[in-house]
């Protein structure tokens, strides 16, 4: 018997995601095996089904696709992400492969295309769309021709703008429960947060990661 893939399908819009859910349950190789209808849900579905491919909708309330993708891509990063877009938006597309994502499938795709590529990321092949597949082939060219710094101790890391501003309620001496409260996201998307802080600072201690984040500008109050 053929072993279908494990698909967990996340999208705000119920029935949106029952169109999708119905095409991808049609084909023998693949089954949906958890809905969600947001980010954070996703990211618990996520651990808790281990799905062979996240379709991750990238705009959603409460958390949304790319900080969901960053998350489950840091924890469970053998699980494929593809995002799901209604709009070709280049720099989104440049941050969920920052993210971790394989790449997007507009919801305008046919449902042949939408199951090429899911098809496709399983197999370890990036699904873009062609237009944006050149802009962002354009990209990395330009990022490929900038001189590169030699790596010491001044190195700044790329940190997300959410990483930012964990960092600087960090910085006040709150704790994880009340950075969860003043940003409205749970207190083990935090958590989260907060050990990827440490390990891109290279820092030992939340006060070190403080310090770091006012020597480069990430952090304005002081101490």
């Amino acid at each position: 018997m053929m072993t279908r893939a494990r698909i967990l399908l996340v999208d705000d819009h119920e029935l949106f995601r029952e169109g999708v859910a119905k095409v991808i349950n049609s084909q023998p190789d693949m089954e949906v095996v958890g809905q969600a209808d947001d980010g954070l849900e996703a990211l618990t579905m996520a651990h808790e089904l281990h799905p062979d491919l996240v379709l991750m909708d990238i705009n959603m309330p409460l958390s949304d696709g790319l900080e969901a993708t960053e998350l489950i891509h840091s924890s469970l990063p053998d699980t494929r992400i593809i995002m799901l877009t209604a709009y070709e938006e280049e720099e989104k597309l440049f941050d969920a492969i920052k993210a971790g994502a394989q790449g997007y499938v507009l919801k305008s795709s046919s449902s042949t295309g939408l199951v090429r590529g899911i098809r496709g990321a399983l197999e370890g092949e990036a699904s873009v769309p062609r237009k944006l597949a050149f802009q962002l082939l354009a990209e990395f060219s330009k990022l490929s021709k900038k001189p590169e710094n030699p790596i010491n101790d001044d190195t700044v890391p790329i940190i997300t703008h959410r990483e930012r501003e964990v960092l600087n309620i960090m910085a006040t001496g709150a704790s994880n429960q009340e950075i969860a409260e003043a940003l409205s996201i749970s207190l083990q998307t935090v958590k989260s947060h907060v050990s990827n802080i440490l390990t891109k600072l290279q820092a030992k201690s939340r006060h070190q990661a403080a310090e770091f984040g006012i020597k480069q500008g990430f952090i304005q109050r002081k101490l």
